[in-house]
């Protein structure tokens, strides 16, 4: 379904929703960053204190990956809405830090390794 999906009308499902319910209100960028890193956090309390091979066994059961599925897409419905209301095209902000990555993170310097991860 990702392949088939379009940003700007998830954004637009976002904006819909939170209009229904009038949310705007309540939707000022701190806000909406502070609900983002709430979210993320409760993303990570599945994997907190597990090993590698434990974090993948949780996305083998069904019932704790629709848990993850879940945070991860209220993590993805606060990214939506802040650039949905703060009309910021999330293609174009990735591309640009794709492109400033390429030029920090050169492929024949960071390749296979994470030992040059301490030089930043």
């Amino acid at each position: 379904m990702d392949s088939e999906t379009n940003i700007q009308e998830l954004k637009e499902k976002v904006k819909v929703f939170c209009e229904k319910r009038d949310w705007d209100q309540y939707h000022p960028p701190k806000e909406l960053a502070t609900a983002l890193i709430i979210e993320a956090a409760e993303l990570l309390e599945h994997f907190r204190w597990k090993s590698e091979d434990e974090s993948k066994i949780i996305l083998e059961d069904n019932k704790k990956r629709k848990e993850v599925e879940d945070e991860l897409a209220d993590v993805f419905y606060f990214v939506l809405r802040i650039a949905q209301k703060y009309d910021i095209d999330l293609t174009k902000a990735l591309e640009r830090k794709m492109e400033e990555n390429t030029k920090k993170y050169p492929v024949e310097k960071f390749k296979g390794s994470n030992k040059k991860y301490n030089e930043f």
